[in-house]
């Protein structure tokens, strides 16, 4: 029984959406942003291939507000059919003036998207990175460049389009705040994206390539490198950057985090999956 959704149950999700077509959430008491665009991103996958999905949304009023305050509910009647039908969800529950969430559920579908995400982070970052992670002013304009290079990824590389979202968490186990950032796309991943560049290369090799060794479908230098310098940022200030594409997937792992740093043979899964924590100084 599924009940949370986030990077780690990601692999459940998808294995349950692969062989229901009821997709049910009702049990779910946690979902991030991760989880989210998960879902999204999975129910468009699925209405691509006229295969598409009815979803039960969670029970918990909790998590209903927060998919709420996250713009879920703008999203996610276009690629699921809500059973049982019930009433419009969207405009239930008042935003607070303060909150935690840097960039609600935000499509990822030409360069003017990303100079509004960008735009919208910065006016928010300040106040919540600098007060909840401590960052200096350095560190705010490093995590405004990666965002950048993240979703600049799906405009250049991923032949398709994304979604993106952001919010800060507090870990009661670790007693920190940390930020997520989850960036998804049904692109051609990163084989794909490498294919020109490297024959008959596999998922996993391929994410090693971009991640770890800068390799871009670009040539010419200067184009296309930012995933490395994303992981260089994540490094430098101890956070946690994994991404999944096709059936691979690849971490770097601090010491305060989890999980496994190589994943093959999952479930096949088109595009790229970024999953980025940043925790406080």
């Amino acid at each position: 029984m599924l009940t949370n959704l986030s990077d780690e149950t990601f692999e459940q999700f998808l294995l349950l959406a692969s062989v229901q077509n009821t997709i049910n959430l009702g049990n779910i008491t946690f979902i991030d942003p991760f989880g989210m665009v998960g879902v999204l991103e999975t129910g468009r996958y699925y209405k691509s291939m006229n295969a598409a999905r009815n979803m039960v949304l969670p029970n918990s009023s909790h998590v209903l507000k927060y998919l709420e305050r996250m713009d879920f509910f703008k999203h996610c009647r276009r690629f699921f059919s809500i059973q049982p039908e019930t009433q419009a969800i969207s405009g239930r529950y008042l935003r607070k003036k303060f909150s935690d969430v840097l960039l609600e559920i935000t499509p990822i579908e030409k360069s003017d998207d990303i100079h509004f995400i960008v735009s919208k982070v910065k006016k928010r970052a300040h106040n919540i990175l600098s007060s909840h992670l401590h960052y200096d002013e350095n560190r705010i304009n490093g995590f405004i460049v990666s965002l950048s290079e993240v979703c600049q990824n799906i405009i250049e590389h991923s032949e398709n389009t994304g979604f993106v979202g952001i919010q800060k968490y507090h870990f009661q186990k670790y007693k920190m705040n940390v930020v997520k950032i989850a960036v998804m796309d049904l692109g051609i991943g990163f084989s794909g994206s490498l294919s020109d560049r490297v024959s008959l290369i596999g998922d996993l090799e391929a994410i090693e390539m971009a991640l770890l060794q800068g390799v871009s479908r670009h040539s010419d230098e200067g184009r296309g490198h930012g995933l490395a310098a994303v992981r260089k940022f994540v490094q430098n200030w101890n956070g946690k950057i994994s991404i999944r594409s096709g059936t691979a997937k690849v971490s770097i792992i601090p010491s305060w985090s989890w999980g496994k740093s190589r994943e093959q043979d999952l479930i096949h899964f088109p595009g790229a999956q970024i999953n980025i924590m940043l925790p406080e100084v």
